[in-house]
């Protein structure tokens, strides 16, 4: 997860990290982006990346899990999106 990205943002290079954002937790409770891993030999696993628009900053510091940002968002999300993507190996 990272917050804080200015809206005038396009695009994030590979390991990128903006110096006004805050990277928060992955699902494995650290931070940072952990990549799709399905075990060998499975088929393809869908992993879903969701984008929230604010209308305020949302006040986030240290490395906010995910409950963490959809409390913040609460009565303050303007819009959002959510790209699929599959990956296997």
């Amino acid at each position: 997860m990272l917050a804080g990205l200015q809206p005038t943002a396009t695009r994030l290079a590979e390991g990128e990290h903006p110096a006004a954002a805050v990277e928060g937790r992955n699902d494995f409770g650290e931070e940072g982006y952990g990549g799709p891993m399905p075990p060998v030999g499975d088929g393809p696993h869908r992993y879903f990346f969701r984008v929230y628009a604010a209308s305020a900053p949302l006040g986030l510091t240290g490395a906010p899990s995910a409950e963490d940002l959809r409390r913040a968002l609460e009565g303050g999300e303007l819009a959002s999106g959510t790209l699929v993507g599959t990956y296997q190996r």
